[in-house]
Formats: structure tokens, sequence, C-alpha cells
């Protein structure tokens, strides 16, 4: 699926800014896979997307941390919904997993693909220590990466995009020649449109109920571009440059 409003055609851009956690890397296999070793040993029956819900309610409380060290705490919620025993050791378990999530699919070949058409941007809000072992798993393709430690913040705060904006004028370029591309609603989607960005929405979870791990936004954005994968997205570029 690939669905686009005339706003702004792809040509027009210099860099192409994304949402690493969930839109290139697949953290909600690596919270199920990590959740199954840890029920297969303990002997209970699992149900990986009602875990993933009780994961994303956590994510709400005012104690959150940063990303992925908060799976430790996180995992906590889940064991006491599900009957695991909580141990530091399944804790740091958890961490673990998550920190060496693996890429969806085609994440490294479409960011090759649209290397060789812009400028790519990282902006993440898991902490620098798991981004590098993102960034490398997706073959370092970054022109630049922000990280929650870098940026004192976290996405939907402006202010870890107004940050990106200042580096990106530093290049001589601006918001208006960034196309921000991401999954979350609720991070991403919603805030660029607010800022004035414009966005392209990969619907990784299309064919599946709710949120599943993501914070679910109060209200749902109609994104510039929208596609099922980021292949779909390099496939519309390269048509759009007459590849």
């Amino acid at each position: 699926m690939a669905t686009a409003t005339t706003v702004k055609p792809l040509t027009a851009f210099g860099y192409v800014s994304f949402d690493v956690v969930g839109t290139l890397i697949d953290f909600e296999g690596a919270i199920k896979a990590g959740l199954a070793e840890i029920a297969s040993k303990e002997g209970i029956d699992l149900d990986g997307e009602a875990a993933l819900s009780v994961y994303r309610d956590a994510r709400y409380d005012a104690d959150a941390g940063k990303f992925p060290d908060d799976l430790g705490r996180c995992y906590g919620r889940i064991a006491a919904a599900f009957g695991l025993p909580d141990t530091p050791e399944y804790r740091q378990h958890m961490i673990d997993t998550v920190g060496e999530a693996q890429p969806f699919p085609d994440s490294v070949e479409a960011l090759a693909r649209l290397k060789s058409r812009y400028k790519l941007i990282a902006m993440t809000n898991a902490r620098r220590w798991a981004f590098d072992k993102f960034a490398a798993k997706l073959g370092n393709p970054f022109w630049a990466g922000f990280t929650v430690d870098d940026m004192g913040t976290e996405k939907p705060d402006p202010a870890f995009f107004e940050q990106v904006f200042a580096h990106v004028a530093k290049d001589g370029g601006d918001k208006g020649d960034i196309l921000h591309t991401a999954q979350s609603q609720y991070h991403d989607i919603g805030i660029s449109r607010e800022l004035g960005m414009t966005n392209a929405w990969i619907q990784r979870r299309h064919g599946q109920a709710g949120y599943g791990g993501t914070i679910e936004p109060k209200e749902f954005t109609e994104p510039d571009y929208h596609f099922h994968a980021l292949s779909e997205l390099a496939d519309t570029v390269e048509e759009a440059f007459g590849a």
C-alpha cells in the first residue's frame, strides 16, 4: 500500500528523518521473543500481544525510564500480570534482548536505497548505547543520529525536533527540507504535523489490531504519505526520481 497527498513531492527533500524503534527496528518482536523465552522456561503460556498492552500501559507511568533500560521495570509489570517470576536476571534479560532487537526485513535494503537520494537522520528515544547497536545492524546509513541521551528529552517534545532543525540549519537546510518518517502516531506523526513538517507514516502494524507496544495517540493524524513498509517508500522515491 502506498498513498500520498499532493502536499510536497518526494523529489523536493534533501533529508529524511526516521524514528528508529518500531519503524526500522522490530522492538515488539524482540519484547515478545524475550518474554517467550522466560515463559517457556517457567512453563507458562503467554499471549505476546496481551503482554505488549501491559508494556504500553507501563510506558505511560510517571516513573518510566529511558528505553530500553526501562524494560526491566516494565517486565515487573508484565510478570505480575501473567504470573511470571520477577527476578533481576529476567529483568536484565529483557533489557538485553530488546537492546539486540533486529531490523525489520526491509529496513537495511530500503535505507541503502534512500541514502543514495537523501541525507538520513535518526531521531530516537532510545539511549545511545542501544542506538549504536541498532545503527550497526542497519548498516550505519545515517548522516546524523540523535538519541534521548543527546537531546535530554524524548519525542514528542518539540524541543527534540527543534535541535534537529538547528543541526540541519548548519548544513544549509531547514525543516521544510526534511521528510519525517515514522510508525508512531503518538511520538512522531502528530507532532511533526504540528511543527509544519511533511511526514510519512510507516504503518508497521497494518492488519493488526491496536497500537501494540506504542503509546496510543489522543487522536489520529492523517499523514502526508502512508506506506505499509519502508520498502514502499523507497520504491515510491525511485519512481519519483524516475529511476
